[in-house]
């Protein structure tokens, strides 16, 4: 099984690490001091007490790779249209691409059903060309939980969770992605096959959409947004809003809003992705994170006037940091 990821950073490091160790033909796309260390010296993973080392073809030119039978498409959601056509030497005729994107994506309503069947949001994909080169009918949609960080060049640290959840569209459980399951499966990750994934991709969301902006604008962790009496409100009124979108869409959340912030909580003094971006400059995920949820609650005249207020806020906030 020939495998590429593109975008070896943590997420992507991780999943190429232990899928070239489990035997798959893996190939890594990466860029800067990180691929010389790699290129040196193998990837190093730490993790659950072990260290692990894999020495996989890696390279800035994907031509080098060629056609894969799956790319795990592991970059951040706001750069995945400048990648789109460096993507196009990897895709075969059968090429698979497991997108382990945060947030809304831009397939969100292929194979979808209902009224909305087939519909393109504008602010995750405004002139089409997501759609285009990397055409939904290839993706396998890949939900991530495990957190993960560069911890020098060619050194990833994993800190916790081994769960990737993957679906088809359609929720069909297709030889493709049994295929893949079962060899994430042989690497040690569980990865649990979702007949309904638009549920996984939104019980991750309901958070980030909330915390992700809020500790953004205040630069607090996620341990004071979850708790403060300032902070906590907001959050929670945005994740209700967010479940009356979702809800018309035909989503059902497996637990309340409470559950949610309180287990959001407990994760402590974490200093989330999108405040480390804003911080180093870097561009944020503020519309697969939330401008996509603004943009359904119009579509489907739902109301969700703090998302809105936030994201008038956060998108202000980006543009003076030159992250958006």
């Amino acid at each position: 099984m020939k495998v590429c990821v593109f975008g070896a950073g943590a997420i992507g490091g991780l999943m190429g690490v232990r899928l070239s160790l489990a035997g798959a033909d893996v190939s890594l796309i990466a860029r800067g001091p990180h691929l010389a260390a790699i290129t040196r010296s193998g990837l190093t993973l730490h993790t659950e007490g072990q260290t692990l080392v894999a020495r996989p073809l890696a390279t800035d030119d994907p031509r080098a790779a060629g056609p894969q039978d799956y790319v795990i498409i592991a970059v951040k959601a706001s750069g995945l249209g400048p990648v789109a056509d460096s993507i196009q030497p990897l895709l075969g005729p059968s090429t698979a691409i497991v997108a382990a994107i945060n947030g809304l994506p831009w397939w969100y309503f292929y194979k979808h059903g209902g009224e909305y069947d087939g519909m393109r949001l504008t602010s995750l994909d405004p002139d089409g060309r997501l759609w285009d080169k990397l055409p939904p009918e290839r993706v396998i949609a890949c939900v991530v939980y495990p957190a993960a960080e560069i911890a020098e060049p060619g050194v990833i640290q994993h800190t916790y969770s081994n769960r990737f959840d993957l679906g088809e569209p359609d929720g069909s459980k297709s030889e493709r992605i049994a295929r893949f399951a079962q060899m994430m499966i042989k690497a040690g990750f569980r990865c649990p096959i979702r007949p309904r994934i638009r549920e996984s991709v939104w019980v991750k969301l309901w958070g980030n959409l909330a915390f992700n902006p809020i500790c953004a604008l205040t630069t607090a962790t996620l341990d004071v947004v979850t708790t403060d009496p300032a902070t906590r409100p907001i959050a929670r009124t945005m994740m209700v809003e967010a479940e009356a979108v979702a809800n018309t869409l035909g989503i059902t959340f497996p637990l309340d809003v409470d559950a949610r912030i309180a287990g959001a909580a407990e994760v402590g003094a974490h200093k989330v992705s999108m405040l480390v971006d804003l911080e180093r400059g870097r561009p944020m995920e503020i519309d697969a994170l939330l401008g996509a949820v603004v943009e359904l609650a119009h579509m489907t005249n739902t109301p969700a006037p703090t998302c809105e207020a936030v994201l008038g806020l956060l998108q202000q906030r980006a543009r003076l940091a030159g992250c958006y």
